[in-house]
Protein backbone atom coordinates (compact mmCIF):
# COMPACT_ATOMS: atom_id res chain seq x y z
CA UNK A 1 0.00 0.00 0.00
CA UNK A 2 1.41 3.78 -1.06
CA UNK A 3 1.15 6.32 1.59
CA UNK A 4 -0.80 9.21 -0.12
CA UNK A 5 1.34 13.00 0.52
CA UNK A 6 -0.70 15.89 1.44
CA UNK A 7 -0.20 18.59 -0.74
CA UNK A 8 0.25 22.38 -0.42
CA UNK A 9 -0.07 25.43 -2.74
CA UNK A 10 3.89 27.10 -3.32
CA UNK A 11 3.57 30.29 -5.05
CA UNK A 12 6.18 32.56 -6.41
CA UNK A 13 6.80 35.90 -6.06
CA UNK A 14 8.42 35.90 -9.69
CA UNK A 15 5.96 34.32 -11.18
CA UNK A 16 2.26 35.91 -10.07
CA UNK A 17 -0.50 33.80 -10.65
CA UNK A 18 1.60 30.64 -10.88
CA UNK A 19 1.39 27.89 -8.49
CA UNK A 20 2.12 24.56 -7.39
CA UNK A 21 1.20 21.60 -5.49
CA UNK A 22 4.29 20.43 -2.76
CA UNK A 23 4.93 18.14 -0.04
CA UNK A 24 2.45 19.76 2.82
CA UNK A 25 5.27 18.90 5.64
CA UNK A 26 8.43 19.96 4.02
CA UNK A 27 6.56 22.65 3.12
CA UNK A 28 5.09 23.47 6.59
CA UNK A 29 8.86 22.63 8.20
CA UNK A 30 10.43 24.98 5.98
CA UNK A 31 7.80 27.95 6.39
CA UNK A 32 8.37 27.69 10.31
CA UNK A 33 12.19 27.57 10.28
CA UNK A 34 12.21 31.01 7.97
CA UNK A 35 9.78 32.60 9.67
CA UNK A 36 11.65 31.05 12.69
CA UNK A 37 15.25 32.86 11.22
CA UNK A 38 14.55 35.69 9.75
CA UNK A 39 14.25 38.83 12.03
CA UNK A 40 11.93 41.22 12.12
CA UNK A 41 12.61 44.46 10.42
CA UNK A 42 15.22 45.70 8.43
CA UNK A 43 18.27 44.74 7.63
CA UNK A 44 17.16 41.58 7.79
CA UNK A 45 19.54 38.31 6.80
CA UNK A 46 21.55 37.36 3.71
CA UNK A 47 20.17 34.15 1.86
CA UNK A 48 22.88 32.16 3.27
CA UNK A 49 22.63 33.62 6.57
CA UNK A 50 18.98 32.49 6.46
CA UNK A 51 20.45 28.66 5.28
CA UNK A 52 22.32 28.54 8.06
CA UNK A 53 19.99 29.81 11.20
CA UNK A 54 17.70 27.64 8.99
CA UNK A 55 19.30 23.95 8.56
CA UNK A 56 19.70 23.13 12.42
CA UNK A 57 15.48 23.86 12.96
CA UNK A 58 14.82 21.37 9.98
CA UNK A 59 13.77 18.02 11.33
CA UNK A 60 15.94 15.34 10.48
CA UNK A 61 13.36 13.27 9.06
CA UNK A 62 12.20 15.52 6.54
CA UNK A 63 15.40 16.78 5.39
CA UNK A 64 18.35 13.74 6.32
CA UNK A 65 21.37 15.93 6.52
CA UNK A 66 20.09 18.81 4.96
CA UNK A 67 18.67 17.28 1.89
CA UNK A 68 16.84 19.58 -0.86
CA UNK A 69 17.10 22.53 2.13
CA UNK A 70 18.43 24.78 -0.76
CA UNK A 71 15.68 24.00 -3.31
CA UNK A 72 12.85 24.31 -0.44
CA UNK A 73 14.26 27.48 1.15
CA UNK A 74 14.35 29.22 -2.24
CA UNK A 75 10.77 27.70 -2.87
CA UNK A 76 9.47 28.77 0.25
CA UNK A 77 11.15 31.84 0.47
CA UNK A 78 9.07 33.29 -2.44
CA UNK A 79 5.75 31.65 -1.48
CA UNK A 80 6.77 33.75 1.75
CA UNK A 81 7.27 36.70 -0.39
CA UNK A 82 4.24 36.37 -3.11
CA UNK A 83 2.05 36.16 0.61
CA UNK A 84 3.54 39.27 1.59
CA UNK A 85 4.86 37.43 5.14
CA UNK A 86 8.46 38.76 4.28
CA UNK A 87 10.28 41.19 1.66
CA UNK A 88 13.57 41.18 0.54
CA UNK A 89 15.69 44.25 0.66
CA UNK A 90 16.83 45.89 -3.03
CA UNK A 91 21.02 45.60 -1.86
CA UNK A 92 23.64 43.42 -2.93
CA UNK A 93 23.99 40.60 -1.85
CA UNK A 94 20.03 40.34 -1.14
CA UNK A 95 18.57 40.29 2.20
CA UNK A 96 15.33 38.97 3.85
CA UNK A 97 13.20 40.72 7.06
CA UNK A 98 9.94 39.48 8.00
CA UNK A 99 6.97 42.19 8.06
Amino acid sequence: MSKTIERTEMRSITSPGFAMQVDKAKYDAMKEAILAAVPKGKPGLTVAEVKAGVLPLLPEALFPGGAKAGWWLKGVQLDLEARGLIARENVKPLRLHRL
